[in-house]
């Protein structure tokens, strides 16, 4: 996309977030899922444990090469929350699966929460940002293994940031409001358009400011992201949101006078970003669709390299799965297909997904999930395909 047409999406951004902010506004509070183990009614006070443990196999096979595979945890997430005063909460929650180089420990949600103000809840930490209906979902109501493109971090969407956000709900909570403004950084591997969380920042991130608003409407009363359908209830939720990051030039590591100095990495100038996504709820069948474009350009205004071409790129990703409970609350039949396209590929990436679930209690706390994936023109390059097999065990209390 020319810099002429990035700039229409932009108008599109300004709408969304100023029809939001108008509203009065918000970002989703955090249902508790863990065991108290103190809990005083009359006081408000309460803590909270719980956990996420996923152990996941997964096998990749590409065409022409040795296939690999390998067993680790996928998500291993303790997390405490609690309360000594009314209307307030705090919690964190970390990750011991997902720790890199220095970072031992991957924080995820830490934040204070006030709910005091009805239908208002303000949070202020490291908290999830109101962007793409897939990653709002937690990874624990997935219904295949791993996310597609939509909900991937690596691909546009801002997942964890640390910042204010705000979730408002009206018209008895048929219509959900947020707006978030945060800290946000970027990797700037040119291969992606990865977002990552300050707090868990590595020392050649990008860094800048995020602001962006959603919209939630639930026309047959307040539905639930969570994927599968466990109550028959016919639900359904349509949704749009955007963003807006700008680099704050704290940290541009591959550029110099203007130029980058590397062929594989480019630091991020800007992003801007635009959802649309919806689902359904009902008889056994649960069905997600998201389309996301996001137009982004490097400090270097010539760099090309990855999804980047001559400083800038569009890209686009969308995705369809849902999956069907051919034995309520027990086994559950799933699918999903997904595409993304960058101004510097040469063929769409595309991936086909189909899979199973078995649930253990009747609910997604103890469950088995099998996901086989077949994708194509892998990273945007033509005839570089590959399969891959998930395998995930997850226990949640």
């Amino acid at each position: 996309m020319k810099k002429s047409s990035r700039k229409n999406i932009r108008p599109i951004v300004g709408t969304v977030l100023g029809a939001v902010a108008l509203a009065t506004v918000a970002l989703t509070g955090t249902a508790q899922a863990g065991v108290k183990v103190y809990e005083d009614k009359e006081s408000g006070k309460f803590v909270e444990i719980g956990a996420r443990l996923q152990m996941q196999y997964h096998l990749a096979d590409p065409d022409g090469s040795s296939s690999s595979d390998s067993v680790f945890f996928r998500r291993l997430r303790p997390y405490i929350a609690g309360s000594v005063h009314k209307d307030w909460l705090g919690k964190f929650q970390w990750d011991m699966g997902k720790a890199e180089d220095a970072n031992e420990l991957a924080v995820k949600d830490a934040y204070v929460q006030y709910k005091g103000i009805d239908n208002l809840t303000v949070t202020i930490g490291n908290a999830q940002f109101p962007f793409s209906r897939e990653d709002m979902t937690s990874s624990k109501a997935q219904q295949l293994v791993e996310r597609t493109f939509v909900g991937d971090h690596d691909f546009g969407t801002p997942e964890l940031n640390a910042g204010v956000f705000l979730h408002y709900t009206a018209l008895d909570k048929t219509v959900e409001l947020h707006v978030a403004g945060a800290s946000a950084d970027i990797d700037p591997d040119a291969s992606k358009l990865d977002f990552d969380t300050p707090i868990n920042a590595n020392s050649d991130f990008n860094e800048g400011v995020m602001l962006g608003g959603r919209v939630d409407f639930h026309p047959l009363g307040k539905a639930s992201f969570d994927q599968g359908d466990f109550k028959g209830e016919p639900k359904a939720t349509v949704s749009l949101a955007a963003y807006t990051w700008s680099n704050d030039d704290d940290n541009n590591t591959y550029t110099t006078a203007g130029a980058s100095t590397s062929a594989s990495k480019a630091d991020v100038d800007s992003v801007t970003g635009v959802e649309v996504s919806g689902g359904f709820r009902g008889h056994g069948l649960s069905v997600d669709a998201q389309y996301n474009v996001f137009a982004a350009e490097t400090v270097d205004t010539a760099f090309t390299g990855g999804i980047f071409k001559n400083g800038e790129t569009s890209l686009t990703n969308y995705a369809v799965e849902g999956g069907y409970m051919v034995v309520p609350k027990t086994f559950e039949l799933v699918a999903g297909y997904e595409a993304m396209d960058a101004d510097n590929y040469t063929e769409v990436w595309k991936r086909t997904s189909i899979g199973a679930n078995y649930f253990f209690v009747g609910k997604k706390d103890i469950k088995l999930q099998t996901t086989y994936r077949m994708g194509e023109n892998l990273k945007g390059q033509a005839n570089n395909d590959a399969n891959e097999l998930f395998v995930q065990m997850q226990y949640v209390f």
